[in-house]
């Protein structure tokens, strides 16, 4: 069943256009990648959920609502949460008060903070350390571990692996592929290919804020997806 649809989609940041007509739908329990070089508009799509972009044109629909132009809280509500890029941990909280702020949607689901502790033992281990005083990949876990707090029933992850080293990509990939596995559907902005063919099922390709290519990941390789890739 379809739970997350953009249809037609422009939008961008004041005046300036970013994303043109934007097309994509995501199922719960399904994993989709959204790859293209920096600048194409991949950031700017996940933020458009949550009312962070001026939207000209479009419809995004999450569990059959209609976000355009209502409050950007109602995506997460809905059952759309976002690990950011960049993570976006709060400095003055500990490991567990950020981990707590993803309870904010008081949604109802199997996610609780001790299922993130499972998922993530360095955060129990950590948990009343300052988020800012982990290393990059425990905070990637952080932000990847809030989200799952708001019980989503599709996780949004912004360039998840951004800077981490291929160890700590490889720790992550086992953990999205375990998050999917439990049904929680999974849209992922991610330039690491790898990453891609090991835990979605389709990929989309933008550039220049439009989408110029889609496919199944089983054939990211081949010579036409290649082309897109390259663009």
């Amino acid at each position: 069943m379809t739970f997350l649809r953009v249809t037609g989609l422009s939008a961008g940041y004041g005046k300036s256009v970013v994303l043109r007509d934007v097309d994509l739908d995501v199922d719960e329990g399904e994993a989709v990648a959204i790859v293209g070089k920096n600048g194409a508009g991949k950031s700017t799509l996940l933020m458009s959920f949550f009312g962070e972009t001026t939207v000209s044109a479009g419809s995004i629909m999450v569990g059959g609502l209609e976000l355009c132009g209502l409050p950007g809280y109602l995506a997460a509500k809905q059952g759309a949460t976002l690990s950011p890029q960049g993570r976006m941990i709060l400095p003055h909280l500990t490991v567990k008060e950020n981990l707590l702020l993803g309870e904010a949607c008081r949604r109802k689901g199997p996610w609780t903070l001790d299922k993130v502790y499972e998922l993530f033992p360095v955060l129990r281990e950590r948990r009343n350390a300052s988020g800012m005083a982990l290393s990059g990949g425990q905070q990637q876990m952080l932000a990847v571990g809030r989200a799952l707090l708001g019980n989503p029933r599709v996780l949004l992850l912004d360039e998840p692996s951004e800077g981490l080293s291929p160890v700590l990509i490889d720790e992550l990939t086992g953990v999205f592929a375990r998050i999917s596995a439990s049904g929680v559907g999974i849209l992922i902005v991610e330039q690491h290919l790898n990453l891609v063919r090991r835990i979605t099922q389709r990929f989309l390709v933008m550039a220049k804020g439009q989408i110029i290519d889609r496919g199944r990941t089983e054939d990211i390789d081949s010579e036409q997806h290649r082309t897109a890739l390259a663009f």
